[in-house]
């Protein structure tokens, strides 16, 4: 590593935080204001669906081969990168018109949006590595998490207002000059790199090959309901997906520089802690289909649907340190069960879609928090699982593909979540076996909405049981944790 004398300053930090939060703050609040961008740029849902996950997606794409590149040219200058990265994609975003530029340009900047992430991400967290040091880095580190758990809860609420009061297109146009101010606050940062860099080889082949194959399935997932799912189109992108991931796996394994090590999967702990964070983050997209739920099934506006959640964010700052604690008294295995169990109990929550909406409502600001709640008791252990036992040379790819699977998770998961809820509300008439089981009261001219969330949520809690299956086959408990270290 590269030495300094420059000490990290507040200044700066704050730079990084804000650079985190045009992401997780900004460009992750369409989740909540995607049903009011759909109306007002006349785009169908289906498309829009796609702008939403794409982000998550080039993010997780491309995070683990620009944690490289920064190591090798410089991280200041991939930092800065990103930050006009993130100008242009927000830009792109909130100046998308109606009519036929609708689509290119907004699925450019949720592109665009995405790589910034990529190249923001990995740079700030290593950059507070370099310039703070004992308590003051455990510090930045913390204010940092609190920027992306932080960001990410309070997206929803921040998009609602500003859609609420000043329309959509401000929230990016925020994101904007919150990134020229980030810009601005790191200015004096000295340039830095691994000590030693030389040219760094980007492995392009298996990077292309990945992300035909991750698109290919993004549109299947997004689009198959609208093309018919035996449609000659459909059976192509399947094809094109099992076909293209067979030779990302086959181009991986052969390629020296290859930006995924297949080898650190045969680490049981790390394999199942990384399913985990996929998992758990694919639980994201209870938030797209139940503040979709609350806009087109009970007229809520973006900011009323947004308010709902502040639980969310409150209680996963609160209680961010609690998993912390949790995982040096029990170690990783109990407190991620606990956490996947608290999430589950707030998607059955969210799940109950067939009572009256004043109900609902009460039903929700519990779900919110509790779904904060379990990502606070997830997230140290799951991380420290997942990177305590690699050894130091296989640190830095660890946690790449570790924060590779939170955004892929983040993007699958709100993909498929809303492509069932999209699904179900494209019928004329409302799921017969379902009314069978389950009778909808109050209004019934929205029983088809209130259906199709029930069933995109209950994808969720799949996922949320996915991570309790995983651990408990992968991770060992405390005693015998110890006794393998």
């Amino acid at each position: 590593m590269q030495t300094t004398t420059y000490k990290g300053t507040d200044k700066v930090l704050i730079g990084f935080i804000l650079a985190v939060l045009t992401f997780w703050l900004f460009a992750n609040s369409m989740m909540n204001v995607s049903p009011v961008m759909t109306e007002k740029l006349g785009m169908d849902a289906n498309t829009m669906n796609i702008a939403v996950s794409l982000a998550a997606l080039f993010s997780g794409i491309f995070i683990v081969v620009i944690g490289g590149l920064a190591d090798s040219i410089g991280r200041v200058k991939t930092f800065k990168i990103g930050l006009y990265l993130a100008i242009a994609g927000s830009l792109l975003v909130g100046l998308s018109p109606k009519g036929s530029l609708a689509v290119p340009m907004l699925l450019t900047g949720r592109a665009l949006q995405g790589l910034s992430a990529a190249f923001v991400m990995p740079t700030s967290l290593g950059m507070i590595k370099i310039f703070w040091e004992g308590k003051e880095r455990q510090r930045a580190i913390s204010l940092w998490s609190i920027g992306t758990f932080g960001g990410s809860g309070l997206s929803s609420l921040t998009g609602g207002i500003i859609a609420s009061s000043l329309g959509w297109r401000w929230i990016f146009f925020f994101a904007v000059i919150v990134a020229i101010i980030a810009l601005y606050l790191t200015k004096e940062l000295p340039e830095n790199k691994r000590e030693g860099a030389g040219k760094y080889k980007i492995d392009w082949g298996g990077i292309i090959v990945f992300m035909i194959a991750m698109i290919a399935l993004q549109i299947f997932i997004t689009n198959g309901n609208k093309l018919g799912w035996t449609n000659w189109i459909t059976i192509v992108l399947v094809a094109i997906t099992i076909v293209f991931g067979y030779l990302f796996v086959r181009v991986e394994k052969r390629s020296p520089y290859a930006f995924v090590d297949f080898g650190l999967f045969k680490n049981k702990i790390f394999t199942g802690a990384t399913l985990a964070n996929f998992f758990i983050n694919g639980t994201s997209g209870m938030l797209i289909v139940s503040l979709t739920l609350m806009q087109r099934g009970a007229q809520f506006s973006a900011m009323e649907a947004g308010l709902l959640t502040l639980g969310f964010a409150i209680v996963v700052i609160l209680f961010i340190r609690v998993g912390e604690k949790l995982l040096q008294r029990f170690g990783a295995k109990k407190p991620i069960i606990w956490g996947a169990l608290i999430i589950c109990a707030a998607i059955i929550l969210l799940m109950q879609t067939q009572i009256m909406t004043g109900q609902y409502v009460v039903l929700a600001v519990i779900a919110y928090s509790l779904f904060g709640l379990g990502l606070a008791f997830f997230a140290t252990p799951a991380t420290d699982a997942a990177l305590s036992n690699l050894p130091d040379s296989q640190a830095g790819s660890g946690a790449g593909i570790f924060k590779m699977a939170s955004s892929l998770g983040t993007s699958f998961g709100v993909a498929i979540a809303a492509g069932i809820y999209t699904a179900v509300v494209s019928r004329t008439e409302p799921i017969g076996w379902l009314s069978n089981i389950i009778g909808f009261v109050g209004r019934q001219d929205n029983v088809v909405i209130r259906q199709g969330a029930m069933l995109g949520l209950a994808f969720c809690l799949l996922l949320a049981i996915l991570v309790i299956v995983s651990v408990s086959t992968t991770i060992p408990d405390k005693k015998k944790a110890d006794n393998v270290k």
